[in-house]
């Protein structure tokens, strides 16, 4: 006979017992967590993600841990599939490609289904600026790839390698399906507004990266809206959080700015049009700020400077990682080369 104890939703305890069976867990998961409000504990503030069980069980940890390790693995499988197998970009979609975005919304569905039945997403284990920093790295690897086609100020000021960004263009996609799906994973699918944003907007990456070797997927128009998409998300989920007086601006026009700066010289606008877009910016900041207070005004600079700043040491890093690569090389090169000692031959 079943027997499973199940402790009232967000009362959770580690002691929780039942009968170990697959249809015991299925009922103790239900039966615990398959509920329409969900007790959560105290905000514990800025670097606290609220939206979590204040008593989790080992059963919510590995439900979140096992989801998402199965949902990532399979997109990398897909991308080296893709990488060793297809090579060519085509209008349409390639087999695998249909593949990605199946096996994409597969584990939307488990995810969703995971969040009903066990609430907690990867967010119990892991601190929320993993979350935060996957996306800025994301973000700034793009800046950084795309370097030489766009430059980063203005359409000028680029001196990445080529190698480097080479390196970046062939191995992207593997960092940004671990930032995209990790982050996706982080939360759980909860109908809160800024949840509902931000899901939304993964999936909008999801679908992005499961288009590799499409043309849709270097279709510029459509990666700048992908990239102007955080904008929109962060200062949408700041108003939602601290109202019209909060810290909206900073990532409205934090974002805009580097749009303003960088990504809309990659569009082919002409310098017409460009001015326009920079004059109005301008005009709209100098609004914002004439009811905001002029002193606030530096805090639009925050963001890019991260960025900016981000590209240059991540362009060091990985120009120093390739440099010391080649001399390892090299010098293995160089070692195979040098003959071994000479054996006389008896006569």
């Amino acid at each position: 006979r079943l027997r499973v104890t199940a402790p009232a939703l967000g009362k959770v305890e580690p002691s929780q017992t039942g009968t170990l069976t697959a249809q015991g867990l299925l009922a103790a998961a239900y039966q615990s967590h398959f509920r329409a409000n969900v007790e959560l504990g105290a905000d514990l503030g800025a670097s606290w993600y609220y939206w979590q069980l204040p008593h989790p069980t080992i059963w919510t940890h590995l439900s979140a841990w096992t989801g998402y390790a199965l949902h990532q693995l399979s997109a990398w499988g897909l991308i080296y599939y893709a990488q060793q197998h297809v090579r060519r970009y085509v209008n349409g979609l390639h087999a695998v490609n249909v593949i990605a975005l199946a096996v994409n919304l597969f584990f939307i569905v488990v995810h969703m289904l995971q969040s009903q039945f066990f609430y907690d997403g990867l967010a119990q284990d892991v601190s929320i600026y993993s979350s935060q920093g996957s996306v800025i790295l994301l973000l700034v690897v793009v800046l950084l790839m795309e370097s030489r086609r766009r430059g980063l100020i203005l359409g000028h000021g680029t001196s990445m390698s080529k190698r480097v960004v080479y390196f970046v263009r062939r191995y992207h996609g593997y960092l940004f399906s671990w930032a995209v799906i990790y982050t996706f994973w982080y939360h759980p699918m909860v109908n809160t507004p800024g949840h509902l944003v931000g899901f939304f907007y993964m999936f909008l990456l999801l679908v992005q990266g499961s288009l590799f070797f499409t043309r849709a997927h270097i279709n510029r128009w459509w990666t700048v809206t992908l990239e102007l998409m955080v904008a929109v998300h962060g200062a949408l989920v700041a108003i939602m959080t601290s109202g019209p007086h909060g810290m909206w601006p900073m990532f409205l026009f934090g974002f805009l700015a580097i749009f303003v700066l960088t990504q809309m010289y990659g569009l082919g606008l002409s310098p017409q049009i460009r001015t326009i877009i920079g004059v109005g910016y301008i005009a709209t900041v100098a609004a914002v700020y004439s009811w905001r207070g002029w002193l606030r005004v530096p805090e639009i600079t925050w963001i890019p400077v991260i960025e900016y700043g981000l590209v240059a040491v991540l362009g060091g890093l990985i120009a120093a990682g390739l440099w010391i690569a080649g001399r390892v090389r090299n010098r293995s090169a160089a070692a195979d080369l040098v003959p071994g000692p000479r054996t006389r031959v008896q006569e």
